[in-house]
Parts: structure tokens; C-alpha cells; sequence
């Protein structure tokens, strides 16, 4: 019998891997769920996976939590400027408890990204590599739901706004990824290393045109110098240091940061991925 963790259980990502690996034949007595906020946490209870509380800041928690565990998911931290010390904290924790392989979602060729975003990831798979233990990168591009974040003001004004030029970028949606890691985390080799992509390649100028599409009302696409775009996040009511990382990675994508022609989502999941229109209508509804 293998037990499974997962942190940032109750979050898009983590959630839907839990479902993942219960869809793929995993039993729910067979996952801890790691959460920072048991409240949050009831469906994961009624479904029968187990639940620990465990914030990434506090390692004695962490230890207890993953006390047991054969395999972890490490979904990378949301607060930007904070992952690699949490990080830090769950893999030494990982060590103590004698889990005995990681599964990281890190960012799309995290070794060689441009993107600010990339820098802690990069520091991650560093100490991974001298924990000793068995790893496994799952190196994620872009979420589709990254774009519908921006559909309801896109359509109502008919504008979507970024800086990512004439760049391509090949996203997947967040169940996607968290169906991949889940089919890696049971049975990817230690060592593996996944480029996670979709198969759709998008200009900015498509996804205007898909929300456009989707929603009956003419969208077009407005390409913004980088820091324009990011003062135009800032007066949206982005806090200021987040808006800069945002507008780095639009511009990054213009560079190629965001593209792929991997097929290891394809492969891991046994299917394609959910196709962007889909998930635009899914953000309309």
C-alpha cells in the first residue's frame, strides 16, 4: 500500500489532484490531504481522504503531517518572494518523515526561463537535487483560467490588454496539470522530468478572438509596452510587485517563455487537453 500526499490540498491545483488520483483508482483512505485551513477542508473529509493541518512557515507541522507518507506532491507556494524558504521547510520535513519521493510543480523549462517566476522555481529543483530523495519535476506552462481571469472586463469593454506581442503561448487548464501530476506522482519514475504544455498555440491576438467567440461581443487585442501593462494592472487593483511579475511574464511570453511542443501533459493524462474555448465558456457561465 503506497500513501499519497498532497499540499495546497484545498487550492485549484492540489484539489484537483486529490480527485485525480481517487479518478485514477487511488484510494481516498490512501491520501493526506496537507491544508493551511481545516475549515476549508469538509469536502476532502466526506470524500474519506484524511486531513492535516500544516502551513508551509511552520516545520514541526509539516513534519507531523507528513508522518507516513511513501509519495508527496508539493504544489509550489502561491506568496511570490516567500517559496523558496517554504519550500525549504517541506522538503526538510519530507527528509524527517522518510517520505520517499517529491513531485514538484515547478514552471514550463524552469532551467532556462526567462521569467521572474522561474528564479525560485529554479532554487527549488537545486535543493531537490541535493535532498537525497527521489524526485520528480513536473514542470507547468500556463493555465488556460490565467486568461479567463480577464474575460468579464475583456468582453464588457472590449479590450483584452497585454505584452506579449505577436508571442505564442500553449496553455492547458489547471485540471489538466493536476491530472498529470496525480498519473506522475502514482507511477513516473524518479528522475523524470516534464515540460507541461497544451497542444494549442495561441497568439494573444487568438485569445481575444476565442473570448470574442465565446461571449457574441467584439474582443480585440491591445499590446502594450511591459510597463504600461503592468501600470495598467496597478490602477486595476493589482498590488504593484505582483503586477510587475504579471507583466514580466506576459512579456516573457512574448519571447517564447510560454510555448511548447511537448507532449508529456498528452502523455501522462492518456488524452488531450481541455480545449482553451472550453474553458472560456466555462469562465462565461
Amino acid at each position: 500500500m503506497t500513501t499519497y500526499a498532497v499540499t495546497g490540498a484545498t487550492g485549484g491545483l492540489g484539489g484537483g489532484a486529490i480527485d485525480s488520483l481517487i479518478d485514477r483508482g487511488v484510494a481516498p483512505s490512501d491520501i493526506v490531504a496537507v491544508v493551511r485551513d481545516e475549515s476549508k477542508a469538509d469536502a476532502l473529509k466526506a470524500a474519506g481522504v484524511t486531513v492535516r493541518v500544516a502551513d508551509y512557515a511552520d516545520s514541526a507541522a509539516l513534519r507531523s503531517a507528513l508522518d507516513g507518507v511513501d509519495k508527496l506532491l508539493l504544489v509550489s507556494g502561491s506568496e511570490v518572494g516567500q517559496r523558496l524558504p517554504q519550500h525549504t521547510n517541506v522538503i526538510q520535513a519530507a527528509k524527517d518523515a522518510g517520505v520517499g519521493l517529491i513531485a514538484y510543480t515547478s514552471i514550463l523549462r524552469a532551467d532556462s526561463s526567462p521569467l521572474i517566476l522561474a528564479r525560485e522555481h529554479v532554487e527549488t529543483e537545486r535543493l531537490l537535487a541535493e535532498s537525497d530523495l527521489d524526485v520528480v519535476l513536473l514542470r507547468n506552462g500556463w493555465y488556460s483560467e490565467n486568461y479567463t481571469q480577464s474575460l468579464a472586463p475583456a468582453v464588457e469593454s472590449g479590450v483584452f490588454a497585454g505584452s506579449a506581442g505577436d508571442g505564442v503561448v500553449a496553455p492547458a487548464a489547471r485540471a489538466d496539470f493536476a491530472d498529470a501530476a496525480a498519473a506522475a506522482l502514482i507511477s513516473a519514475p524518479a528522475g523524470s522530468v516534464y515540460e507541461l504544455a497544451g497542444e494549442e498555440r495561441l497568439t494573444y491576438t487568438d485569445v481575444a478572438a476565442t473570448f470574442a467567440a465565446a461571449s457574441g461581443r467584439p474582443v480585440s487585442y491591445r499590446d502594450l509596452p511591459e510597463s504600461d501593462y503592468a501600470a495598467a494592472l496597478t490602477a486595476a487593483g493589482v498590488p504593484a510587485p505582483f503586477a510587475a511579475v504579471l507583466a514580466d511574464s506576459d512579456a516573457g511570453a512574448g519571447k517564447g517563455a510560454l510555448d511548447s511542443d511537448s507532449t508529456d501533459l498528452a502523455d501522462l493524462r492518456g488524452k488531450p487537453a481541455t480545449p482553451f474555448t472550453a474553458v472560456v465558456e466555462a469562465g462565461l457561465r
